[in-house]
């Protein structure tokens, strides 16, 4: 069947990712947009490509991204997650690989919420004795 794709969703921070892999020729799209024009930043490029890079299949898989939330950094982390969720639930070799790199390990860092009478999460203002 040649629609067939796997799909895949995973966070980090608040950035969410679906992504659609499919093993026919497609574009590598993030949100419409060809995945240079998203990701300007080599650094942050070669991040959402490593899973692929790590199990060779650089020509032979492309996916479809839909994202939210608007910090590049913690998008492209989720790409990068739900990337390898879904080239693991495609092959256990993959799987293996996968998480020998931790890239099937979820980072649950989030920002401190802040808190009432305070002026960020733990910084209160100054005081004084006098």
């Amino acid at each position: 069947m040649a629609n067939k794709y796997i799909h895949a969703i995973w966070r980090r921070k608040t950035a969410s990712a679906q992504v659609r892999l499919f093993e026919w020729a497609w574009n590598n799209t993030i949100n419409w947009k060809e995945i240079s024009v998203y990701v300007t930043r080599q650094d942050l490029f070669d991040i959402a490509f490593l899973p692929i890079k790590l199990c060779s299949l650089k020509d032979k898989v492309f996916f479809e991204v839909k994202i939210s939330w608007w910090w590049i950094s913690s998008q492209v982390q989720a790409i990068r997650h739900s990337l390898a969720r879904a080239l693991s639930s495609k092959d256990e070799t993959y799987k293996k690989i996968l998480k020998q790199a931790w890239f099937l390990t979820r980072d649950a860092r989030k920002v401190e919420r802040k808190k009432p009478g305070k002026k960020k999460a733990r910084k209160s203002a100054s005081w004084s004795k006098r």
